[in-house]
């Protein structure tokens, strides 16, 4: 029997074909770019213009019907690569690009550099070849090519990207990544500008996080199947919860700068917690007023004989509380100035009494407050540059602690009986290599065919983007942003520099005011979604569903 590493439902994945928008369906000799006024940065215009002479203010640009027979002539050489972590619809964004450049010429050819921005400093790639590519066209995963987080600032890394592209007399260089790696992108299409290099740098906005989007970008790319993923995990453990009725499941989330994807998971799911890290930010929580909040609904829900539920949380909770940072920061700065003398102490315990002796007073009580193991976490886990690892706290481990602890003091005190047994769960790396949803499989390939039409017309310093996603693929409209209209200034490394922000989740937005109105309902009762797997086949209104937060956003949810 031949043994094979292709699934059933990979076969059957081979055979969808994405939907282009009508404007890209389109000969591309009748595809014209139509130019808007000129753009500014969206906050520090003068210090971005100063940062980026030869590529600040350009247009937005949109395509549409039109003769444009110029496009014909040209063959091109074009390089992408993918750069940070993965997200469901890579190798579509790979696939849109190649089918958009054999359109407009047979002739011009795509190569991928290996393993990110690594591969295009040390020069390694290969031709992407239709017979490959077709293997990998609406699959999960960055394997084709591989990615990496090796960032290019250095005067020598743009140095040899720049004599790399031209060693192999690459035309354009396509960056599929985040807000990182698009303003990497920006100050790259800026530095050849100033090397007097006629080559494009082009964009695609991907992140599973959901904090890279703006007016023309509505969403990135990979956030409506990893969020439908961790939906299907969530509405399972919600049925498990409401089936046996005696664990409370702490379920943190990915989304490490902004809590996109649990607001979007809890619209799916409908748990009876769901903390959203901007709002505990703007009302100044501090870590005993979360915990305060969570207890108040476990004995409600109690005083009811229901002793379980869910609580979701966002993975960067604990940035998001004030007094926590407060004393990340001064933890940083103890540890550097006295790592000689912390080495000298054999034990954890002796280590942690010094280091209160030299916090505040109020920061000291808060080390004091949390649990032994998280406390050792603030100081142990440390980064190359010495500083605490956020990502590797287990905030709901560490939530669970003081909630027992809050709750066998009003059980003391009388004011509560019931039981509280959890259970933790951490959701992140199963949603970034998913098979992608329908949507990210026509949104990624857009996305990188109209790459290919930014490329063919000479525009650099873009992102590509689609938009009017709440319509059919169909009628998305597509076009270009300019990288220097979305960035700003921020200090990093003691240093101003030019940034993509993160966009976080605004609390005046639709999405944000929708949820505020139906939690009260999912805190008291079991109003679980179960939304099961990512569906690819049925009917359109399973299979075509885009994320609820887009829904809100564009007023399309019916109420």
């Amino acid at each position: 029997m031949e043994i094979s590493n292709v699934s059933e439902i990979q076969i059957e994945r081979a055979k969808f074909k994405p939907i282009l928008p009508n404007i890209l369906r389109r000969r591309l000799v009748f595809i014209k770019p139509a130019k808007g006024k000129p753009t500014e940065s969206v906050a520090n215009q003068k210090k971005i213009q100063e940062f980026f002479r030869n590529t600040y203010g350009l247009p937005v640009v949109t395509f549409k019907k039109g003769l444009n027979l110029s496009i014909k002539k040209k063959v091109v050489k074009v390089a992408i690569l993918l750069s940070g972590g993965q997200a469901p619809g890579g190798h579509n964004v790979i696939a849109g690009l190649f089918d958009g450049l054999k359109k407009a010429n047979k002739k011009n050819t795509l190569i991928g550099y290996l393993g990110g921005p690594t591969g295009i400093l040390k020069n390694k790639y290969k031709e992407i070849s239709k017979k490959v590519l077709n293997k990998y066209r609406n699959t999960g995963g960055f394997d084709y090519i591989q990615t990496g987080r090796t960032k290019i600032e250095s005067s020598e890394q743009f140095c040899s990207v720049k004599n790399n592209l031209e060693i192999c007399k690459i035309d354009a260089l396509v960056i599929v990544g985040g807000d990182d790696s698009n303003t990497n992108a920006a100050v790259l299409a800026e530095y050849l500008k100033q090397e007097s290099m006629d080559k494009c740098i082009v964009g695609i906005p991907k992140t599973i996080d959901g904090d890279l989007k703006n007016q023309f970008v509505e969403t990135s790319f990979g956030f409506d199947t990893a969020t439908k993923i961790y939906s299907e995990l969530v509405g399972n453990i919600c049925r498990d919860a409401n089936s046996s009725r005696k664990y409370w499941h702490f379920v943190r989330l990915m989304g490490r700068s902004a809590s996109h994807i649990t607001l979007e998971v809890g619209f799916k799911t409908q748990p009876n917690i769901v903390l959203i890290g901007e709002e505990i930010l703007a009302k100044n929580m501090t870590l005993s007023e979360v915990v305060e909040g969570i207890v108040d609904v476990i004995i409600k829900r109690s005083r009811n004989g229901k002793n379980f539920g869910i609580i979701l949380v966002p993975e960067g909770l604990i940035e998001f509380i004030s007094e926590i940072n407060e004393l990340i920061v001064a933890l940083n700065d103890i540890l550097v100035e006295y790592a000689d003398v912390l080495l000298k102490f054999c034990s954890i315990e002796d280590r942690k009494s010094f280091i209160c002796g030299k916090l505040t007073q109020k920061l000291s009580n808060l080390m004091v407050s949390l649990p032994a193991e998280i406390a050792t976490q603030f100081i142990l886990d440390r980064d190359p540059h010495g500083n605490v690892i956020v990502s590797l706290i287990e905030t709901e481990k560490l939530l669970i602690k003081m909630v027992q602890k809050r709750l066998m003091e009003l059980k003391k005190e009388g004011k509560y009986s019931g039981k509280f047994a959890t259970i933790t769960h951490f959701f992140g790396y199963e949603g970034r290599c998913g098979i992608p949803s329908n949507f990210d499989a026509n949104y990624t390939y857009a996305l990188g065919y109209n790459a290919a039409l930014l490329i063919l017309n000479g525009f650099s310093g873009y992102m590509s983007y689609i938009k009017n996603l709440v319509q059919p693929p169909k009628q998305w409209e597509c076009g270009g942003v300019p990288f220097t209209m979305m960035l700003d200034m921020e200090k990093r490394d003691g240093k101003e520099k030019p940034v993509i922000k993160k966009v976080l989740v605004d609390l005046n937005s639709k999405s944000f005011k929708e949820f505020i109105k139906r939690r009260d309902n999912w805190a008291n009762n079991e109003m679980y979604i179960f939304s099961g797997p990512i569906q690819y086949f049925g009917p359109k209104t399973v299979t075509e569903m885009i994320t609820k937060t887009l829904q809100y956003e564009h007023n399309t949810q019916k109420q």
